[in-house]
């Protein structure tokens, strides 16, 4: 809702942000439409908010629930008081809620048929198969004990639930004795996704739209756990390939947005390269997890949290790198299962000259499951090299210097 105002560089119309969903990473969306001089207000659940300081946000939207429909309530009624000129929906669950509003007061966005699509997998499939997008052969049951012949026919495969994000419910499984073993645990989860196990190394592809239009793409590759989970251990940003590879990579790319409509906004696209060239993944129209954009911003040199507002809210956007300045990356410490005891190496891998930031979600005491998805790792550690070299000889150094001391699991922890 606009206003006439004072900013930074004279007399101008006020321009004010809804941003759906904030936590932690979304914290950064809040501090570059501060220094854009927009009024914000924000939708969260109140759980959310414990402990974290509401100063650049004029109003807090609470929303009851977490499920996407207790999203679309709050963001709904919070539109209705006063229509924003821009949204911002920062993570899965506000996704549909915010292109609902989007597509009800004409704001800009990924477009409501892109939200939808992107919320579930088993829609993404039958969507790129109907515009030709290489994807794994693959197959929707109500569930997973309905897939067994076609397991059987297709090993290895992996199994994934419909909407959930950060690895969480995605495995491989590998011969005969998995696939019963799986139908006797998941038997009553309901629909899955199952699809053929793709072999190749796996990368994501970050994007900005506006209009359709790509403004600034970037490749991650990913490192991720040995089967059968895939969790993510760490993401190089500004990955290139051959030309002939970055070509496919294109097609692949433009394909996807293509199907999914995909008018405004910043897109997450994750595939493998294997055998037959790239296959998709999967993909989300949303702000990718595990801090990549903090990484890309370092990589590339600009901020892009601050062009996710310009975009959403119509301010100016002036053009936008597409070559790296330097080479940055997110890695997540590892450790056996067990009670923390001690982390050591923290002081040292701050010292180095390439590290930017250690942020550790856990201490000691603290219990270390088994990795099976993202929601379980320790932390993080972003570093930030002049080389891909650099880079390497960061990553190895954080890996041997922060240590996470734990006690065999069972000898009582907190979580």
């Amino acid at each position: 809702m606009t206003t006439a105002s004072l900013g930074p560089e004279g007399p101008y119309d006020t321009k004010e942000l809804l941003l759906v969903g904030v936590g932690v990473m979304g914290r950064p969306y809040l501090e570059a439409a501060a220094r854009l001089g927009l009024r914000v207000r924000a939708v969260e659940s109140a759980a959310a908010w414990d402990g974290r300081p509401l100063d650049l946000a004029e109003r807090f939207h609470r929303v009851a629930g977490a499920h996407d429909e207790s999203w679309v309530r709050a963001v709904t009624e919070a539109a209705a008081e006063g229509t924003p000129d821009g949204l911002i929906a920062f993570a899965e669950p506000h996704v549909l809620a915010g292109a609902l509003v989007q597509e009800r007061y004409g704001l800009r966005g990924p477009s409501l048929h892109a939200a939808v699509v992107s919320r579930n997998k088993a829609l993404q499939r039958a969507t790129f198969a109907a515009y030709d997008v290489p994807q794994p052969d693959h197959v929707h049951v109500g569930s997973v004990a309905e897939a067994r012949d076609w397991m059987l026919d297709r090993l290895p495969v992996v199994v994934k639930p419909l909407t959930l994000a950060g690895s969480r419910g995605v495995e491989l499984v590998s011969d005969a004795a998995d696939v019963d073993e799986v139908i006797a645990r998941r038997g009553t989860e309901g629909q899955v996704l199952v699809e053929e196990a793709v072999e190749g190394p796996e990368y994501s592809w970050e994007a900005l739209l506006r209009d359709g239009e790509v403004l600034f793409t970037n490749v991650t590759a990913k490192e991720t756990t040995p089967p059968p989970y895939f969790v993510e251990l760490a993401h190089r940003c500004g990955h290139r390939f051959d030309r002939e590879l970055a070509a496919q990579v294109d097609d692949l790319t433009t394909r996807v947005c293509a199907a999914i409509g995909m008018r405004t906004g910043l897109v997450h696209l994750e595939f493998k390269v294997g055998s037959r060239g790239p296959v998709l993944m999967e993909i989300a129209v949303r702000t990718p997890g595990d801090y990549l954009p903090d990484a890309i911003s370092r990589t590339y040199g600009f901020n892009l949290y601050e062009a996710m507002v310009r975009l959403a809210t119509g301010l100016p956007l002036a053009p936008l790198p597409q070559q790296p300045v330097s080479y940055a990356a997110t890695v997540f410490p590892t450790a056996a299962p067990g009670t923390i005891r001690e982390i050591t190496g923290t002081d040292e891998v701050l010292a180095h000259p390439a590290v930017v930031r250690v942020r550790l979600r856990k201490g000691p005491g603290d219990a270390v499951l088994p990795l099976t998805s993202s929601g379980r790792r320790m932390g993080h550690v972003l570093v930030d090299a002049a080389t891909p070299g650099e880079r390497e000889d960061a990553l190895k150094f954080v890996r041997e210097t922060l240590r996470v001391h734990v006690d065999p699991a069972g000898s009582g922890a907190r979580n």
